[in-house]
């Protein structure tokens, strides 16, 4: 199957290429690209994207709650598919037109629900276990039936303190988020 993964950030491509080359006998073929961050930088990658079978977005998303309080499959570093996703304006609602999209899961880990952003999301009246983003929605509404979303949780929402975001993910390897993908399709 040749499958193509979408990150929004090269970092993330780096993470991608680095969990491939340690799985000796990968079962599908893979191509990773950087559409970039944001709604519109997801919707150009996407019409733009050499024939493939299968599109995964994969990459950084936070997570409303702490991160003690959660359990530990939504831990630091941890993959979730995404199955059901919102677009979040401005003012902190809904978009009138951001109907929820809900999808199947395509894999056998833990499915959250997903909120869609033009800006970082600093408000704290969200659900706890929903992951915060800036591309999910547009890629629901875009994509294939077969394809789907794998976010890795890098932080947790609202932050306690002041976080440098690309220390805070250095550590994160996505060699689980691959091999789940590589294993199950």
């Amino acid at each position: 199957m040749n499958i193509i993964i979408l990150t929004p950030m090269e970092i993330e491509q780096e993470k991608v290429h680095d969990a491939l080359s340690r799985i000796p006998d990968l079962k599908h073929s893979y191509k990773v690209v950087v559409s970039g961050i944001g709604r519109e930088s997801a919707a150009k990658a996407l019409m733009n994207l050499p024939h493939h079978d299968v599109c995964i977005l994969m990459g950084f998303a936070a997570i409303v709650g702490k991160q003690n309080d959660l359990p530990a499959y939504l831990g630091f570093g941890k993959p979730i598919e995404i199955t059901n996703s919102s677009l979040y304006g401005y003012e902190g609602g809904l978009f009138e037109n951001g109907a929820p999209i809900f999808s199947d899961p395509k894999t056998k880990h833990p499915s959250l629900a997903s909120l869609t952003s033009d800006k970082f999301v600093r408000t704290t009246d969200l659900a706890e276990r929903t992951v915060v983003n800036m591309e999910d929605y547009t890629f629901m509404f875009l994509k294939k039936p077969q394809d789907f979303i794998i976010r890795i949780i890098s932080d947790f929402l609202p932050h306690e303190s002041e976080i440098d975001f690309f220390e805070e993910v250095k550590t994160i390897d996505f060699f689980e988020a691959i091999q789940l993908v590589d294993l199950h399709l």
